[in-house]
């Protein structure tokens, strides 16, 4: 018996074609077929996401965290002292007191003498050379290179360089070094001119790097962690408290005090600028 085909109905080969060119859907036999999502003008509809996929997906993530683990935060111990690349200015500026500390133990003592009292911040010397005396009195170390001001200003000026850099660090630290150095000398003048201290006041011997590094610690108690910053700006204050209360020399420790303020009101300006300097980094 002869097999006829009606007119425009398809025949077995067209319709195996037609089955395979059909997407074959994944999943148990007999399971219903997802619904199609809407197409929206001519976009083409998202794919849809099995199970499978989705657990393969998992697999493979877990694989490549297996394969590829996040790095461990490690203690770099030297990143606590200075560098020549990672801390320009504190290196440069440990190596001046290095080469000043050792002219002041081992040169004339009469030198020593000469150049320390033309470095010395006192009203004499800020009303005649301000800017000289106010850079030279930066330039020594008071107590030698063992003193306590001198470890500080090592451990401190690194943690701040390494924070905000080394321009905004320079600025913090001669910030506090000329605004405290001001802040004692002048009532000194005042107090001379209005008769309340005798003219040798005029002469005081001032140098060193104290106010400055006292500065850098209350600006850097801003950028650390509270666990750690506050308790650091606390002991160093009631260090500072203590020394005022002993009175071995007032006008030196009320500077030390006043500097220590002034780095504590600069919690803002560091703070911008860690941020400023963490998005340039990023």
């Amino acid at each position: 018996m002869e097999h006829t085909v009606a007119e425009g109905v398809p025949g077995s080969h067209d319709v195996a074609e037609l089955l395979d060119a059909m997407p074959r859907q994944r999943g148990p036999v007999g399971a219903a077929a997802p619904r199609p999502a809407p197409v929206i003008g001519d976009a083409p509809a998202a794919p849809s996401i099995t199970a499978e996929a989705i657990a393969a997906t998992g697999a493979v993530a877990s694989v490549e965290a297996v394969a590829h683990p996040r790095p461990r935060v490690r203690l770099r111990p030297w990143h606590l002292l200075p560098t020549p690349t990672g801390t320009p200015f504190t290196c440069a500026y440990a190596a001046v007191l290095v080469v000043t500390s050792l002219v002041v133990t081992y040169a004339d003592p009469d030198l020593v003498h000469a150049l320390l009292r033309g470095s010395s911040t006192d009203v004499v010397h800020l009303v005649q050379t301000p800017m000289l005396v106010l850079v030279a009195s930066g330039l020594w170390v008071a107590g030698g290179l063992l003193a306590p001001y001198s470890v500080c200003f090592l451990l401190v000026l690194t943690a701040l360089e390494r924070r905000i850099g080394s321009a905004r660090t320079a600025v913090v630290f001669l910030l506090g070094h000329i605004l405290a150095t001001l802040a004692t000398e002048v009532p000194v003048g005042l107090a001379v001119l209005t008769g309340h201290l005798p003219a040798s006041s005029l002469h005081r011997f001032d140098y060193g790097i104290s106010f400055g590094v006292a500065t850098s610690i209350g600006a850097l108690a801003g950028l650390l962690r509270p666990w750690l910053g506050l308790p650091v700006l606390a002991l160093f204050g009631e260090m500072l408290i203590q020394d005022l209360l002993d009175l071995t020399d007032p006008l030196t420790n009320w500077g030390h005090l006043i500097a220590l303020l002034i780095g504590v009101a600069m919690w803002p300006l560091v703070r911008r600028w860690r941020a400023s300097g963490s998005a340039a980094l990023g």
